[in-house]
């Protein structure tokens, strides 16, 4: 379930150390649409760095366009799924973001589960969303 988001009610601890979260973004070329449609698609990595299993249950991202500002999304898992990593093991997915301008920013949390059924958050460090000038839209996709 995808939904704007507003989470009231307490947040889990963060707790960094935990997970190793790396993000490489895209300028898709071929599904913009400029001036007002820019997407990116990006690349996510989460290892489990930790001692612990846990269950990525939740998402909340912050999504900055300099256009027409900031929102928010959460929901369960990423992209229909709720992995469950143990230590040193990988999850990689992809996903994209519409922007309205051609600049932006992305960042957030993930909430994991512990098989005692505690849980914690981890930081989604911010990436720049980014579409190339006019003189280099010929180089991407």
């Amino acid at each position: 379930m995808i939904r704007l988001a507003s989470d009231s009610g307490p947040r889990p601890p963060l707790l960094p150390g935990r997970m190793r979260i790396t993000a490489n973004p895209v300028f898709a070329g071929g599904h913009s649409r400029p001036p007002h449609r820019y997407v990116f698609v990006y690349f996510i990595r989460i290892e489990n760095t930790g001692d612990e299993t846990a269950q990525l249950f939740w998402r909340h991202w912050k999504i900055h366009d300099a256009v027409a500002g900031d929102r928010e999304v959460a929901g369960e898992g990423v992209v229909g799924e709720c992995p469950t990593l143990a230590p040193g093991e990988v999850h990689e997915y992809n996903s994209f973001c519409v922007l309205e301008g051609p600049a932006g920013f992305m960042e957030g949390y993930y909430h994991f589960r512990r098989e005692d059924g505690s849980v914690f958050r981890v930081e989604i460090p911010r990436f720049q969303l980014r579409a190339p000038s006019q003189d280099d839209a010929t180089h991407y996709a």
